[in-house]
């Protein structure tokens, strides 16, 4: 179970808790929903699963929505991501990728090479059988 970043519900305890929560708790900040596609692919009843490099997604809020891309970056200091293919142009020309807010983004596919995430889906839903899991 998740504890919360505070126990406050004072809106600036709440920003505060935010802004100088450690590495380690900012990785609850930068969830994102998973389409349902993805869940049925999956095999899994999580709605929502934090963003990594990696990932597809599409964005649904803001001047970028209906893109989908890769998401090239997770900053979790700043708590954003970056979307291939959702760039801004500079004054002298240059393009610099546009920092979005994980939770105006919906994933539609997931990276799905570390094993440990691959728990994290197992674990909720049950979608891993016994036997594979006393052999594993």
């Amino acid at each position: 179970m998740l504890m919360a970043l505070t126990m406050s519900e004072q809106p600036r305890k709440q920003r505060k808790a935010r802004f100088t929560a450690p590495l380690h708790l900012r990785q609850r900040l930068v969830h994102a929903h998973l389409s349902k596609e993805a869940r049925a692919k999956m095999k899994t009843k999580r709605r929502s699963i934090a963003v990594r490099e990696g990932d597809r997604v599409k964005i649904m809020r803001g001047k970028f929505r209906g893109h989908s891309g890769k998401v090239s970056e997770v900053d979790l200091k700043s708590s954003k991501i970056f979307v291939e293919g959702a760039v801004a142009r500079k004054a002298k020309g240059a393009e610099v990728l546009v920092a979005i807010e994980p939770s105006n983004v919906m994933i539609m596919d997931l990276e799905m090479s570390d094993k440990r995430r691959k728990g994290i889906l197992g674990e909720k839903a049950g979608a891993v059988p016994a036997e594979e899991a006393k052999s594993g």
